[in-house]
């Protein structure tokens, strides 16, 4: 598979997307006061790791494979209880917030993206990490709304 120049760019882009997801989340993992999130974005940031080596093989000319999910997805959690007593919820929040506002990003990037390649079997790889992109985003959103973190 070759790309042409527009596509070479568009997954330079992606890349430093992912790039950044990985290094926020595993930076937030350390910073995080409650365990369950911390969890949270360790896991996520393993996801991001794999869409980065993914975007790595499509910018070398392979062919991604389109069949299942990434590894990491069945290691998230699903579901959450509302924090301890006594954790940082203030830091917490600032945390969470930031990384929903990235995962909007980047499923905002994947988006665009996915019109703008030829391969099929492409489209439909980048398609597939946007779908993560927003479980990632709706995880932190669950995270968030059990923590009264966000909204009513």
């Amino acid at each position: 598979m070759t790309l042409t120049e527009k596509e070479r760019t568009l997954v330079e882009d992606l890349k430093g997307q992912e790039s950044l997801c990985v290094e926020k989340y595993t930076k937030y993992a350390g910073e995080a006061s409650d365990e369950q999130l911390k969890t949270l974005f360790r896991g996520i940031a393993s996801m991001e790791r794999e869409h980065l080596q993914t975007l790595n093989g499509i910018e070398s000319g392979r062919t991604p494979s389109t069949s299942g999910s990434s590894s990491s997805s069945s290691s998230l959690p699903q579901s959450f209880t509302k924090a301890p007593a006594g954790t940082d919820t203030k830091g917490d929040t600032f945390l969470c917030s930031d990384l929903l506002s990235t995962e909007k990003h980047a499923s905002h990037l994947y988006d665009t993206c996915v019109f703008e390649f030829q391969d099929a079997a492409v489209r439909q790889t980048l398609n597939h990490i946007q779908k993560e992109e927003q479980s990632h985003g709706k995880l932190l959103y669950d995270y968030m709304k059990v923590n009264g973190m966000y909204g009513s």
